[in-house]
């Protein structure tokens, strides 16, 4: 019986027919103007998936564009893609056939759109590349068919548009097919396909072309009704995150979540991890009932024999087949935040259904979408794809992502705005399996800040630094010292002022040496966000080199204060003002990043000129908020 005859007849068979298809998600890339966005509009109207509104609507618009229907009017929905003419965002359109349902993602052919184009195609089982007949391969359509290969969509369909302005050529589409081929034959998919289309025209989209009889193959739409997604879900390695624990009486206690991957049975034996316990599936449940059997990608409710403690992030599965467990694994990552990687800060990585503190180890790579060459990268910016290392606080339980995309994908989130930050794809990483009690870091490994520089220099809204006032007895150390304290104070900044007359045991000794205490002292002050003031006379350049080298050069102001002669003689008030007989002689400082004085007896003169410092090497904010 033809669906529209069921519809009329028996609404209730259509919709349960309707919903026992199989479902198909694809994404279209391509580069600018390949005509993606006619592409798909052409396959909506074509295929009856256009409602009647949305199809007058865009006529209207069409017309006004002196044309008579813009397909692509059904995808570029923002007010900014249609005054640009491309797509921006990622948009999504469903339809559906007599044989399958279907999921469109159109996604940017834009390098500066990656982001938008990876989270896209993250879920799909087909990827449909357009090259323009005209222009042939461009290095857009290699950087996206690579990027289809890194996020493991297995079959890619190639198709070869607007034939219609190269005469329907025969030659033309061998050529393009024998170039393209060369190339994603060594990107590992597992088939591709290159199909001559006219998006405009409408040729071997839904309907077969009579301007290219020379084509035998399928058209767009046979094709996508024909490719084997099934074969695509994992179904040999059972993987069950747990979401939720339903408990809604005291008699019932089930662990509900989607199948990530594999197949599990009523009476398979499973293990739970990472506790590593043992016990039996009493019962599948389902919205409809009871189930023999389920399957990724079901959505079940397990029930166990024993009384086993499990909570969400756990993950079941067959004890004969484990997933990798480690802290570290090795990843390809596509950043999608504009705030570049911060490998001093911990991110939060949601895995499955777990969350866990992380940080990024080391960059190994970025991979240049232009030429799709791998060069030496220490940080990923917006858009960048990269080989990095991740090591997680506590163990995770995944398998790679080329083997199995539902526990070998994940994504990182900051933990100050919520945003996700970045997806990846994990390679490899440790193989020793490990428990509950594994989870206590070893011995030998040295806890460290979840806090980075950059996180507390925005909360504080200051770098932390070491100011080292420096220059001989009676020349204004400490008054400046202090004036420059309260300057800050007032301006809602966080500082602190140490002199060896504080009482702290940290000061210079007698013979001009600086004990270890001192530069410990800077830098942990420094490293908590602080501004810490050092009143020191420090005359040995050794000494001040000490303390630079702990704090680090870019968080280290040296200031000399060099007062004359007759005002510290005047503020001498322990008859202490220079070189001497007991005071060994200064080695003033070759290149200091200032120099003040209290030569006309005002030290906020010279804290004024100091913070102008402070701004000026970025550690403060402008002058104009200060």
């Amino acid at each position: 019986m033809q669906e529209t005859e069921l519809i009329r007849k028996d609404i209730l068979a259509y919709l349960e027919q309707h919903q026992q298809k199989e479902l198909l998600r694809f994404v279209t890339v391509g580069s600018v103007d390949d005509g993606k966005s006619t592409l798909i509009g052409r396959l909506l109207h074509d295929t009856h998936g256009v409602y009647e509104d949305q199809l007058k609507a865009v006529k209207r618009a069409s017309t006004r564009a002196g044309m008579e229907i813009d397909f692509s009017l059904f995808t570029d929905g923002l007010k900014a893609e249609r005054e640009q003419g491309i797509t921006i965002d990622v948009a999504y359109r469903y339809f559906s056939t007599a044989k399958r349902k279907f999921i469109i993602a159109d996604t940017p052919g834009h390098v500066q759109y990656t982001r938008n184009m990876a989270t896209g195609a993250s879920t799909a089982n087909v990827a449909i590349i357009l090259i323009d007949a005209r222009l042939g391969v461009l290095q857009q359509s290699r950087r996206h068919a690579y990027i289809g290969s890194l996020l493991g969509i297995p079959h890619l369909t190639v198709c070869i548009n607007k034939m219609d302005l190269e005469g329907y050529s025969e030659a033309v589409f061998n050529k393009i097919k024998a170039h393209f081929s060369e190339f994603v034959g060594q990107l590992g998919f597992k088939a591709v396909t290159f199909i001559p289309v006219s998006a405009l025209a409408g040729d071997n989209v839904v309907h077969r072309s009579t301007g290219m009889p020379w084509y035998t193959g399928p058209t767009l739409l046979e094709h996508l009704e024909s490719v084997p997604a099934a074969e695509d879900i994992n179904l040999s390695d059972f993987r069950f995150p747990v979401q939720y624990v339903m408990r809604p009486d005291l008699d019932y206690r089930g662990f509900s979540g989607t199948i990530a991957s594999g197949v599990v049975k009523k009476n398979d034996v499973i293990s739970v991890l990472p506790s590593g316990k043992t016990t039996r599936i009493v019962a599948i449940d389902t919205q409809s009932g009871e189930l023999e059997a389920a399957h990724a990608p079901m959505s079940v409710t397990l029930r166990l024999a024993e009384e086993i403690d499990i909570s969400r992030g756990d993950m079941l599965v067959h004890p004969d087949n484990l997933p990798a467990s480690g802290r570290r694994f090795d990843a390809m990552l596509v950043w999608m935040s504009e705030r570049p990687l911060d490998r001093q800060k911990s991110y939060l990585l949601k895995h499955t259904t777990q969350r866990v503190r992380a940080e990024v180890e080391q960059v190994a790579f970025t991979t240049n979408l232009e030429t799709l060459k791998q060069e030496p990268a220490t940080r990923l910016e917006l858009n960048d794809i990269g080989r990095v290392t991740i090591a997680c606080h506590r163990p995770l339980f995944y398998d790679a992502y080329r083997g199995n995309r539902g526990t070998g994908a994940f994504i990182l989130i900051d933990s100050l705005t919520n945003n996700t930050v970045a997806a990846g794809m994990i390679l490899s990483g440790d193989a020793a399996p490990e428990t509950r009690d594994s989870q206590r870091p070893p011995a030998l490994e040295r806890a460290h800040s979840q806090v980075s520089h950059d996180e507390r220099a925005e909360r504080l809204g200051q770098k932390g630094c070491t100011v080292w006032l420096t220059g001989l007895p009676a020349s204004g150390k400490t008054a400046i010292a202090y004036a420059l304290e309260r300057r800050l104070f007032d301006s809602k900044r966080l500082a602190m002022v140490v002199d060896p007359d504080d009482g702290l045991s940290t000061g210079v000794q007698p013979d001009g040496s600086s004990p270890w205490q001192t530069p410990e002292l800077a830098r942990r002050a420094t490293d908590a966000g602080l501004i810490c003031v050092f009143a020191y006379a420090s005359p040995l350049r050794a000494d001040r080199d000490a303390i630079r080298d702990t704090v680090g050069n870019e968080r280290f102001v040296e200031v000399h204060v060099d007062t004359k002669l007759a005002v510290r003689k005047q503020r001498a008030v322990r008859g202490d003002y220079g070189p001497g007989h007991a005071q060994p002689s200064e080695e003033a400082p070759s290149t200091p990043d200032i120099v003040v004085s209290l030569d006309d007896g005002d030290p906020e003169l010279a804290a004024h000129a100091i913070v102008q410092v402070l701004v000026k090497r970025g550690l403060l904010p402008s002058l104009y908020s200060l």
